[in-house]
């Protein structure tokens, strides 16, 4: 009866050691694997250059975050949220005013998009239409918009539902993202199609100036520019055209004098 009891003994004295030996392995092993994991997903993010450090603030979690800041101006967190909504809306609205300046000169080649705004150059029926009258609702309209967005920044959802329809609400999953999905593409990947929107809403950012600048060169279309270029590639290029500018120094609009200026150096 004794040898049994200290065999038992041993055979429960081997358990605990070979138990506590496992838990100190993977006491040992758990860190390590979780640094792989780290040190493996920091080299598989896509930053704006190879090698380079991201700003701690900048982690990825951000659509099109690639870890570009040089200026530093996102260490603060409040600083950033708002950075990134006004990111959003120049975006869409750049890639707005991309598409409308390609479609005009397509559709009305003859209509310079530079002075397609002004009142006579309007479309019917708004030929000639008073711009300050005009002015004035955009500003009372744009002001409107701009407000609820403030308000959703200072208060994320609280502009969620309809003021005058109680009841009528919107999904509104994240800042800047109202829930206006008519064909369901975020039932997707929703941050794969974010990425994609900030990339390029960064490029009509960037095409949008530069259609500018252009027609201040050359005084024409962003098409027209091309295919003046292509035409004619060492007559007619970015060298050929510094120090020209076809802005004039004013301009009359329904009797008021507006100054203009030039982006490119040619005054």
């Amino acid at each position: 009866g004794t040898f049994r009891l200290d065999k038992m003994a041993a055979i429960a004295q081997r358990a605990t050691f070979a138990g506590a030996n496992v838990r100190a392995r993977s006491a040992v092993r758990g860190p390590v694997s979780r640094t792989r994991v780290v040190v493996q997903a920091s080299a598989d993010r896509k930053l704006w250059a190879p090698n380079v450090v991201a700003p701690s603030y900048l982690n990825g979690s951000m659509a099109g975050d690639y870890g570009w800041d040089p200026l530093g101006l996102g260490a603060d967190p409040v600083a950033l949220r708002w950075y990134r909504q006004s990111e959003l809306v120049h975006a869409r609205w750049a890639m707005l005013g991309v598409a409308g300046v390609l479609v005009q000169e397509i559709v009305k080649p003859d209509v310079y998009f530079y002075e397609a705004g002004l009142p006579q150059n309007l479309p019917e029926p708004f030929k000639n239409v008073n711009m300050g009258g005009l002015l004035a609702w955009e500003f009372i309209l744009m002001h409107f918009v701009e407000v609820l967005r403030w308000s959703d920044y200072k208060n994320f959802g609280s502009v969620n539902e309809d003021p005058i329809f109680k009841g009528n609400k919107v999904s509104n999953p994240e800042m800047g993202y109202p829930g206006f999905d008519p064909l369901s593409f975020s039932k997707g990947n929703f941050k794969e199609l974010q990425t994609k929107e900030i990339k390029n809403g960064r490029l009509a950012m960037i095409a949008y100036m530069a259609f500018i600048i252009q027609a201040q060169a050359t005084g024409k279309g962003p098409i027209a520019a091309l295919g003046a270029h292509l035409a004619n590639p060492f007559g007619d290029n970015i060298s050929k055209n510094i120090g020209t500018c076809t802005v004039p120094s004013s301009i009359d609009v329904q009797g008021v004098t507006i100054p203009l200026t030039c982006l490119w150096p040619g005054h």
